[in-house]
């Protein structure tokens, strides 16, 4: 297991985390994606610490708060040292009915921050992240709020996930006009198949120095190419989340097959190699309901992508051109040539 920093905190965390949204019953259209009990936690846990995996990623809205108890629950009864795992939660999402059960403002921060800290019966979080952009509270309130926490030593670090690149860069704007806590993080989805986030967020993300957290980075199961033919047996079948193009995903998938037969791994494996040896990305969250779907993520750790491999990943599933990017490419290639090279361009 490989640590990368996280952000510009200091802070190590370890390439994959263990995300818990299956963790609890939740309900809604979710609910075919939880449904892991406190026993099968207990031993995913146990098994992702020995592994190294030092990085827990939760919200305050999965299976409706049962994730985090189950996680607090979880740390205590394997005699997990406090100080030996990374614990990362979520807040902005409706965690009620009320209108002020939700969104970035100081009333509903203070909120929920503690209801998280006693579902997951510790006295801090490590990474505190936005769960979603709300139009209803200035960005300024919300960043006020948060430094708050952090100076009374109730968070550590701060996150944000799910916002458009406009808005974290104001935010960080913000954070250092007004001297607060600024984001070390971002948390976004990412894979093979979903790669939206390289056009704007992710150059971003290198430019500000925040380290990027991927989320579904086997788009709910497709990569693992169980849903190949109209197959539809797995939980996409209820949630088709993230959304996939199937075009693209035909050929993702079909420049997998020969990969993954050359190293003798699975296609999950595979996905998950592509993702860890992109630019920018700190962590990767892994989703399972048991031990074997963790081992079976864990094999990606042994795979390591030659340039021609990830180039034919990288062509299988590109983005298509979009203004401005294309103009920009265009435009900036003399430039980009002779900072590459050392050489100007010839016409």
């Amino acid at each position: 297991m490989r640590y990368n920093p996280l952000g510009r905190t200091g802070l190590f965390v370890s390439e994959l985390c263990l995300g818990t949204m299956t963790f609890g019953q939740g309900g809604g259209r979710y609910a075919a994606a939880s449904g892991v009990g406190q026993e099968t936690v207990d031993a995913i846990l146990r098994r992702a610490v020995d592994v190294g995996i030092n990085f827990v990623d939760t919200a305050n809205v999965y299976a409706d708060g049962q994730a985090e108890e189950i996680v607090g629950r979880s740390l205590k009864s394997l005699g997990i040292a406090r100080k030996d795992v990374v614990i990362a939660t979520k807040f902005e999402h409706a965690a009620g009915t009320g209108p002020n059960d939700g969104g970035g403002s100081r009333a509903h921060i203070m909120e929920a921050v503690h209801a998280s800290l006693r579902r997951l019966g510790v006295d801090h979080i490590d990474l505190y992240q936005m769960h979603g952009w709300d139009p209803a509270t200035p960005v300024e309130e919300t960043l006020r709020a948060l430094d708050d926490l952090v100076r009374q030593g109730l968070v550590r670090y701060l996150g944000v996930s799910n916002w458009a690149a406009w808005q974290v860069a104001m935010a960080l704007g913000i954070s250092d006009r007004i001297g607060t806590s600024r984001f070390q993080s971002y948390q976004g989805y990412h894979s093979l198949v979903g790669r939206d986030i390289e056009r704007e967020v992710v150059p971003m993300l290198e430019a500000h120095g925040l380290g990027l957290v991927a989320f579904s980075p086997l788009a709910g199961g497709y990569l693992t190419g169980k849903y190949r033919n109209g197959a539809n047996a797995g939980r996409r079948a209820t949630v088709p989340f993230p959304p996939v193009d199937d075009a693209c995903g035909t050929a993702v998938l079909a420049a997998m097959d020969g990969i993954a037969e050359a190293h003798g791994t699975t296609h999950e494996a595979i996905a998950l190699a592509w993702l860890r040896q992109q630019p920018g990305v700190a962590s990767i969250i892994v989703g399972v309901k048991g031990v074997d779907q963790l081992n079976a993520n864990l094999a990606n750790l042994d795979v390591t992508l030659s340039p021609s491999e990830l180039a034919i990943l990288g062509e299988a599933g590109s983005l298509a051109p979009e203004y401005p990017g294309w103009m920009l490419a265009q435009s900036s290639a003399a430039r980009a040539g002779l900072l590459r090279t050392g050489k100007v361009p010839v016409a």
